[in-house]
């Protein structure tokens, strides 16, 4: 079985592209911090790829900085670099995401201003 689950931060905005039979796919590429360290100190980079109907909301609802947690197949591509040497780049190729920054306009607003009903300790039950 090839699972891999990782929550991280979109290191940028996501890609949209079609392939030439019209199927739409979402890159985007996820930093995920190592347990134990401070953020930014060392992160692992994974680049993300969504299919179809998850990869059109994916483009829809994240943005550069929002965090995900990504469910899916892990594999390692190798390429040619710039430099004329192999690469290698870890990819998943997404069956789940789950968007766990806030709406946009939520985290904009002030936490007053919010949606959120005043409860007196009279109206709890217990």
């Amino acid at each position: 079985m090839n699972k891999i689950i990782i929550i991280g931060n979109l290191t940028r905005d996501p890609e949209m592209k079609s392939t030439a039979t019209g199927k739409s796919v979402c890159t985007f590429t996820v930093a995920v911090n190592r347990a134990g360290r401070e953020p930014g100190e060392e992160a692992d980079f994974f680049r993300v790829s969504a299919w179809g109907k998850l990869g059109e909301n994916c483009g829809r609802f994240l943005a550069k900085g929002r965090k995900a947690a990504v469910i899916g197949d892990l594999s390692v591509r190798i390429y040619d670099g710039r430099d004329g040497q192999k690469k290698h780049s870890l990819e998943i190729t997404a069956s789940e995401v789950e968007f766990l920054s806030g709406r946009k306009e939520q985290e904009e607003k002030p936490a007053e201003s919010r949606d959120f009903e005043d409860v007196s300790t009279d109206d709890i039950p217990f």
